[in-house]
């Protein structure tokens, strides 16, 4: 059986999505037992030349719903950042990411595999087709900024692990 467009683009964003929202809530917990403001993590990075936690999460949220959008469009276009916003805000926008993802049928994004999707980035227009923008512009990305916001709570005490990261794997059933 071939692997559709849907299936290597929408249930990976939501496995990871969901991943981020669990790790999310689990550093609210640990801030509310701690006495840790949670909002003392939207401008927490990792060195001083990377960007900070709110874009770290407000980039999960537009490479993986926009890039879905991207799909039908043929446009990477998402809307403009918000820039910082309290921790509470920046869990709302992981919990719209999900709903958003999870509207997406498999007709709707399927129907879009083969067509071109080009990119401007600066002066560099990049020509991909559906398939290598998912695979090689918006998967990376979304990855990264997702594994940087764990990094970055991880980093300030938040008791992460391997799995929280990795959410709810998507394995066959016996």
């Amino acid at each position: 059986m071939a692997t559709s467009l849907y299936d290597l683009s929408v249930p990976t964003f939501l496995q990871t999505v969901r991943a981020v929202a669990g790790f999310l809530d689990r550093a609210a917990r640990h801030c509310a037992e701690t006495g840790v403001d949670p909002d003392d993590f939207v401008h927490a990075r990792l060195f001083d030349d990377m960007a900070p936690f709110h874009f770290q999460v407000e980039a999960t949220w537009h490479h993986s719903v926009w890039g879905v959008e991207a799909l039908k469009t043929g446009v990477f276009a998402p809307p403009a950042l918000v820039g910082p916003v309290p921790f509470a805000d920046l869990q709302a926008m992981i919990g719209k990411a999900e709903v958003a993802l999870e509207a997406f049928t498999p007709d709707e994004v399927d129907q879009c595999a083969g067509k071109s999707l080009d990119l401007q980035i600066g002066p560099r227009r990049l020509a991909f087709t559906s398939e290598t923008f998912i695979l090689s512009f918006s998967l990376p990305n979304f990855h990264f900024h997702a594994v940087t916001a764990y990094d970055i709570l991880r980093s300030r005490g938040v008791p992460l692990g391997k799995r929280d990261y990795e959410g709810r794997l998507r394995t066959r059933t016996a």
